[in-house]
């Protein structure tokens, strides 16, 4: 990574890992960047795309659960694993000043596995059904940038990790809502 790029990006996680911090956000942001926090959606976008559209429904919740295990998989286990960047809160430099609010994670940083998951299927929901609800591209965003931030907030990844997960994330969504297309030309 060019030495400017890298530099920014300190400069960046310092601001939102340092002077963004407020009690508020040391208690929400944890929640935020925990899969768990949010079931309670996952359960509702499965029951709604049951309930609305019967076998169209299974096979969105099937392409949405295989785009994001493809995602995760392949930001996991194949881009980390090749790049080996390390974490904010293992980074010489940054980690001397990082404020750690959750442990810090395993494995590498580049990119952050929760934002290419979360932007993957935020993505492809938002080409699913953004024609017919507008309202859910905001939404979608929305929750998928809220997760990046916590991720950053929290000290576990970078600003640059994140914003590469988001891009690659959206790349994974839109393969998969075109193949979704193909295979059910008529939705």
């Amino acid at each position: 990574m060019p030495d400017y790029i890298l530099q920014l990006d300190r400069h960046l996680f310092y601001f939102i890992n340092h002077d963004l911090s407020n009690p508020f956000f040391d208690l929400v942001m944890p929640y935020l960047r925990n899969p768990k926090f949010w079931i309670p959606l996952y359960v509702f976008i499965v029951a709604f795309c049951l309930w609305r559209y019967k076998k169209q429904g299974a096979i969105i919740i099937l392409l949405l659960a295989t785009t994001a295990g493809f995602a995760d998989f392949t930001s996991a286990s194949i881009i980390k694993y090749n790049v080996k960047r390390l974490r904010p809160c293992r980074d010489p430099v940054v980690s001397v000043t990082d404020i750690s609010r959750i442990p810090c994670g395993t494995g590498y940083s580049f990119p952050s596995t929760h934002a290419t998951d979360h932007f993957a299927m935020a993505i492809f929901l938002c080409l699913l059904f953004g024609k017919k609800w507008r309202w859910i591209w905001f939404w979608a965003i929305l929750w998928a940038a809220l997760v990046c931030f916590a991720q950053v907030y929290v000290g576990v990844h970078f600003p640059v990790d994140v914003i590469c997960g988001a891009l690659y994330g959206a790349l994974v969504g839109t393969l998969f809502a075109f193949i979704f297309k193909k295979i059910q030309p008529a939705f």
